[in-house]
């Protein structure tokens, strides 16, 4: 079959991949479909990148977007952002909601059947995915404390359309918090490049501005201006992070992972073993270390300025706040006392091989995993696995409703 990008297929919808797309086949090719519930029937457009002139029949699946449904799921409800709908052109449709348009309680299924596969394909045998929690009551929106939007040449904001570099316009954003969505609405024309708008504790929005021009005279080595330093808040702890630093964008992620990370270590801390805080950002998890008794704690994290703002975050503590990339810190000789408990909260591309010997190589009396990718995840528990660990608790987060993303914490044992 020679495949171009007009051609549209109907295709009936068997499952869900990692990413947000649904799986569906044709002529036994797999094809990966946008916009799709499983059980549903839509007519899908091939994309030009899956059908592109030449090589399509070598490939061994394709992507496509749903531009019609024929046989909708009872779970299919309007999308909750609008020009995301089904009924607009996929070009036109903007990204970040991928799962707007199923029913809220079946994301959360849909959530727990793509970290089963993962677990099943790269954990290991014997893991049973948890149930994926949820977080609130509400239908999902307004969560977003820190939302990203695009400028182009002619100065026109908005975000990317879907798989797409492309900026779409819109008159909405129900996933930002309302200050965040009032904001982003009044700006006007803007210089291209990106913009962000932060949401942190005290409510008022910062509107973060990155023109691509400053980015071209990055290299004249002038002294850039200090970054805005704002307050975050997780009970009755204060934590410093830059305007534009990386914190849990959903108001409530940080309290909930810190709470599922002190239910799992409690009884691992003991207060005559080092524990470590690794990829700790400005000190989140470290705190937690020294709640559960914690008396020498290392937090590890690449960023400066996050150590910095770490280290004073935790300053009446005895907290060592290094600078160091996780799998060259792990890699330094260390004393001879115990590892206590450790925490290890990666990136979304996980730990990897490296890390997760050097953590084993500690010899730890406990882990917590907090992983924002469930494939990543697997990975890094199937080597832990193979090392001789145990995982005696898996939790999952829907701390990001009408996304594919999602968050799970392990507890690790030898």
């Amino acid at each position: 079959m020679t495949s171009s990008a007009a051609d549209v297929l109907d295709l009936d919808i068997t499952g869900i991949a990692h990413g947000g797309t649904f799986v569906a086949r044709h002529e036994g090719r797999v094809v990966f479909v946008s916009d799709a519930i499983p059980g549903e029937r839509v007519r899908a457009r091939l994309l030009e990148s899956a059908a592109g002139a030449g090589d399509a029949d070598t490939r061994s699946f394709w992507r496509a977007e749903t531009v019609e449904v024929l046989e909708a799921s009872p779970h299919r409800r309007p999308h909750i952002w609008a020009e995301a709908d089904v009924t607009h052109d996929p070009a036109d449709r903007p990204g970040g909601a991928d799962l707007g348009h199923i029913e809220l309680g079946q994301q959360r299924v849909l959530k727990r059947q793509v970290l089963t596969e993962a677990l099943d394909r790269f954990a290991g045998p014997g893991l049973e995915a948890p149930e994926i929690e949820a977080v609130e009551s509400g239908d999902g929106t307004g969560w977003r404390t820190r939302m990203t939007l695009h400028v182009d040449d002619d100065g026109r904001v908005g975000p990317f359309a879907a798989r797409s570099h492309r900026i779409v316009p819109v008159s909405s954003y129900p996933l930002a918090r309302p200050a965040i969505a009032e904001a982003a609405l009044a700006l006007g024309a803007e210089r291209p490049g990106r913009i962000d708008l932060v949401e942190p504790a005290d409510g008022r929005v910062r509107i973060l501005r990155h023109p691509e021009a400053a980015r071209r005279s990055a290299r004249d080595r002038r002294a850039r201006p200090t970054p805005e330093v704002v307050q975050e808040r997780v009970g009755d702890r204060g934590f410093a992070v830059d305007a534009g630093g990386f914190w849990q964008v959903h108001p409530r992620a940080a309290s909930v992972l810190d709470g599922a990370v002190y239910g799992l270590l409690d009884g691992h801390v003991e207060p005559d073993a080092t524990h470590y805080d690794l990829y700790g950002g400005v000190g989140l998890f470290a705190r937690t270390l020294a709640d559960l008794g914690g008396t020498d704690i290392v937090t590890v994290e690449s960023s400066r300025r996050a150590t910095e703002h770490a280290a004073a975050n935790l300053a009446p503590l005895e907290v060592s706040a290094v600078t160091a990339r996780v799998d060259r810190f792990l890699q330094q000789p260390r004393g001879a006392g115990a590892t206590g408990a450790v925490v290890l909260d990666p990136p979304r591309s996980g730990a990897g091989r490296a890390v997760v010997e050097g953590v084993h190589a500690m010899a730890p009396s406990a882990i917590a995993y907090v992983a924002c990718d469930p494939v990543a995840l697997a990975r890094d528990l199937g080597t832990f696995r193979g090392l001789g660990w145990r995982v005696d608790t898996l939790r999952g987060f829907d701390l990001f409703p009408h996304s594919h993303h999602f968050e799970v914490v392990a507890l690790l044992t030898r």
